[in-house]
């Protein structure tokens, strides 16, 4: 009986030192505040695109262009741009 005893004592015990690390835990972090993400959409507003920034960009998509090729594509077609200015 006491092999029975000290087992379910055990058992308690552990459970017991278990559910306080269960507990333990850090809270998740905040997400940013709707501040934050208001200024980011004015950052992204206040800095309209050019002219020739939509050309090129509807020039890509008329070639079909993605990913590295459609940025290559861009970079250089907006130095070609400012350079004809």
């Amino acid at each position: 009986m006491t092999t029975l005893s000290s087992r379910a004592a055990a058992t308690a015990f552990a459970s017991l030192l278990l559910i306080g690390s269960a507990f333990a835990q850090t809270t998740p972090p905040a997400s940013p505040a709707p501040a934050a993400k208001a200024a980011t959409a004015e950052k992204k507003a206040a800095k309209p695109r050019t002219a020739a920034s939509v050309e090129c960009s509807k020039e890509a998509n008329t070639k079909g262009l993605h990913s590295k090729d459609r940025k290559t594509f861009m970079s250089d077609c907006k130095k070609k741009g400012a350079a004809a200015k």
